[in-house]
């Protein structure tokens, strides 16, 4: 069986070799470091849907009138 490493750093570590402790947070930053991704994905998939509401609303403006100055949608 090969024993678990992980690179900190650009170094290798045994996670054998570190302490209670150490194995604690290494497993948080793990599950930091999911999350952070799992949101990633989230925050593109939520700014696609969004360029698409933006992309559907400006075809479904009235055309040959002035826009007066508001809030900019896109």
């Amino acid at each position: 069986m090969s024993e678990e490493k992980v690179t900190i750093d650009g170094k290798e570590y045994a996670v054998e070799d570190f302490s209670e402790t150490a194995k604690q947070n290494l497993i948080s930053l793990q599950l930091v470091n999911q999350k952070i991704a799992q949101n990633q994905q989230e925050l593109a998939i939520l700014q696609t849907a969004r360029n698409a509401y933006a992309s559907v609303l400006k075809e479904q403006l009235p055309e040959g009138k002035k826009a007066k100055k508001s809030k900019k949608v896109n």
